[in-house]
C-alpha cells in the first residue's frame, strides 16, 4: 500500500504544483496592480508585469497598429475590395426597395434622421437662400427690359391690326410711342421686381416645400429607376474618391499610435485584466492544466526511477 502511495504522491504533487506555478505566474502577470513595501523596501515582482510595463506595452502596441494594421494600403485595401464595394451596392439597392414600398411622406421619414425644429430650420434656410439667390438674378438681368418691350409690342400689334389702327393708320405714331412706353413699363416692372420679388420668390418655395414634404417617399421615387441607378454609381465613385484622395489626407492628420497609446494608459488595470482574461480565458486555462500535465508527467518519471 505504501508502495502504491509512493507512485501517486509524485505525479499527484507534480500536477499540483505544475498546475499552481502556471495558475500563479498568469496572476503575477496583473497582479499586484501597484507596488508593495515592506519595511520601506519595494518588494520585487511589484507591481505584476503588465501593470509594470503599461507604458512600454502601449507603446509598442500602438506603434504596431498604426504601422501594420490602420496604414494607409491595409485601409485601401480592405474599403476598396470587391467585397465592400460590393456590399455598399447591396446595401443601397436593398435601401432603395424599401423605400419603394414606404408610404410615409418624405416629412416622416426625414424625421427619423433630424428634429422637428432642425428639419424646419433647414427648410427655411434653403428657401431663403434660394430665394434670395433667385432675386438677385432676376434684379440684374434685363427682365424688366424684355418684359416691357414684349409687352409694348404685343399692344402695338394689336393696336395695328384693330380696326382704329386700320382706319386711321397709326403705325407711325406707335412706332414714336414705343421707345418712352417701354422705358416707362421696364421702370415698373424693376421696381415691382426689387421690391416683392424675393417674398413672392420666397412663398412659392415654400408652399413648393411643404408640397414635397408631404409626398409620400415612394411617390417621389416611382418612375425614376434610371436617376436612381445613376445615383448609386455617383454614390460608389464618390466612396472610392474619398477613399483614394481623402484617407490618406485623414490619416496623415491623425496619430493613430498616440491615440491607441493614450487610451491604454487611460485604460484601469482592473478593467483591462478583465478584458483581456474576457479574451483570452480558455487559452489561459488551457495554459494552467499543460503546467497541471507537466508537472503530472514530470511526478511519474521521478517517481518510477
Amino acid at each position: 500500500m505504501n508502495i502504491e502511495l509512493s507512485y501517486l504522491i509524485g505525479p499527484a504533487s507534480g500536477l499540483v504544483i505544475g498546475a499552481f506555478t502556471n495558475w500563479l505566474a498568469i496572476k503575477m502577470m496583473f497582479r499586484p496592480h501597484l507596488p508593495k513595501y515592506i519595511f520601506g523596501m519595494k518588494m520585487p515582482f511589484t507591481p505584476g508585469l503588465i501593470p509594470k510595463e503599461r507604458g512600454r506595452l502601449a507603446e509598442a502596441v500602438g506603434s504596431s497598429i498604426s504601422e501594420n494594421l490602420m496604414n494607409r494600403e491595409v485601409l485601401e485595401k480592405n474599403l476598396l475590395s470587391e467585397d465592400m464595394l460590393t456590399k455598399i451596392e447591396e446595401g443601397y439597392d436593398t435601401f432603395i426597395t424599401k423605400q419603394k414600398v414606404n408610404t410615409e411622406s418624405l416629412r416622416t421619414f426625414l424625421g427619423h434622421f433630424l428634429s422637428k425644429d432642425d428639419l424646419n430650420k433647414i427648410q427655411s434656410d434653403v428657401g431663403s437662400e434660394l430665394a434670395s439667390q433667385i432675386h438677385s438674378r432676376l434684379a440684374d438681368s434685363n427682365l424688366g427690359t424684355m418684359l416691357a418691350h414684349a409687352a409694348v409690342e404685343h399692344a402695338i400689334s394689336k393696336m395695328e391690326n384693330s380696326l382704329l389702327g386700320i382706319a386711321f393708320n397709326v403705325e407711325q405714331f406707335l412706332i414714336l410711342l414705343q421707345e418712352p412706353a417701354e422705358h416707362l413699363l421696364s421702370k415698373q416692372i424693376n421696381q415691382i421686381i426689387s421690391n416683392n420679388s424675393e417674398e413672392i420668390i420666397s412663398n412659392l418655395i415654400g408652399q413648393e416645400s411643404d408640397k414635397l414634404l408631404d409626398t409620400p417617399v415612394c411617390d417621389l421615387l416611382r418612375g425614376h429607376d434610371v436617376q436612381l441607378t445613376q445615383l448609386r454609381a455617383i454614390l460608389l465613385d464618390g466612396y472610392q474618391q474619398v477613399i483614394s484622395i481623402h484617407l490618406p489626407k485623414i490619416l496623415s492628420t491623425i496619430d493613430i499610435s498616440r491615440i491607441i497609446r493614450d487610451r491604454i494608459n487611460e485604460l484601469d488595470i482592473e478593467e483591462g485584466e478583465k478584458i483581456i482574461l474576457a479574451v483570452m480565458d480558455k487559452e489561459l486555462r488551457a495554459i494552467v492544466w499543460l503546467g497541471a500535465l507537466l508537472g503530472c508527467i514530470i511526478g511519474t518519471v521521478n517517481s518510477l526511477f
